[in-house]
């Protein structure tokens, strides 16, 4: 008891240092001078207008949702296949398997990066959106794979019996019964690996052989002092736009618990 103050003023203090500067976007994204300092100059939407008009940024944010997407998907897929086999099965190297899996979790994306671009050029593949998207599939299948164990952990394998009783076939009860109860959980998978695409810069930077990617435009354009104001103003749409994918991802996750029946042990939110 004594030390819960202190506990609290840490928590505080980290919070604050931790989103501190999240909360500064929108503050100078409206603000009207060009230099990003206090004292504030005065309110406008100059900047979000100079971010619309941009015909480079929109083709940078199409081939990030195309990529997000697809990497989303690809993903997810993914994660059902790992997961599944994970909770509902046994067979020879389970352990090592799930570990390599999950090992890019640990993997500095550095490292990642270097090594992905290696191989790629070493088979002579052309670096495009293409490659990025394989890159991005690695990093984001561990955390689909985590989020659909937890789906699969809470559903109650009896559900599945008494359909294989009944003369449902493996492929039936999985399409009929284990689908559904699990679809909020994919659905999270979705959005966060959708998410985590959409934002990651390592990757894209590596692997996009100077394709306009988003976070790669992003990073570029900060090299000339007239458009940060205007990224600035994009990084607050950015941030807007994240915080309602994870706070829906995380409603579908705990629905999908409590709809199979599970506890929730912690989510990501």
């Amino acid at each position: 008891m004594k030390k819960a103050p202190f506990l609290r003023s840490y928590t505080l203090f980290y919070l604050l240092f931790l989103y501190a500067p999240i909360l500064l976007l929108p503050i100078f994204a409206f603000n009207s001078g060009k230099v990003v300092a206090f004292p504030l100059q005065g309110f406008t939407l100059g900047w979000f207008s100079e971010m619309l008009a941009d015909e480079n940024l929109r083709i940078a944010a199409k081939n990030s949702l195309i990529i997000a997407l697809s990497v989303a998907s690809m993903s997810t897929v993914l994660g059902v296949f790992a997961a599944r086999a994970s909770v509902r099965y046994s067979f020879p190297g389970k352990a090592p398997i799930m570990g390599l899996i999950m090992l890019p979790l640990v993997l500095p994306e550095m490292i990642v990066a270097m090594a992905l671009l290696v191989v790629l050029l070493s088979l002579n593949v052309p670096l495009s959106l293409f490659t990025v998207i394989i890159g991005q599939v690695l990093i984001t299948t561990p955390f689909a794979v985590a989020i659909l164990t937890s789906a699969f952990q809470s559903l109650d394998k009896s559900l599945e019996e008494a359909a294989m009783d009944l003369g449902e076939t493996a492929w039936g009860t999985f399409r009929l019964i284990v689908l559904p109860l699990v679809m909020p959980g994919i659905m999270a998978s979705f959005l966060i690996c959708f998410t985590i695409s959409f934002d990651e810069f390592i990757i894209s930077n590596f692997l996009g052989s100077g394709q306009p990617i988003l976070s790669v435009y992003i990073f570029g354009q900060f090299r000339f002092p007239a458009k940060v104001p205007s990224m600035l103003a994009l990084g607050t749409v950015l941030v807007c736009f994240s915080i309602i994918l994870l706070g829906f991802a995380e409603y579908m996750r705990r629905r999908g618990i409590a709809k199979a029946g599970g506890k929730d042990s912690g989510g990501f939110l």
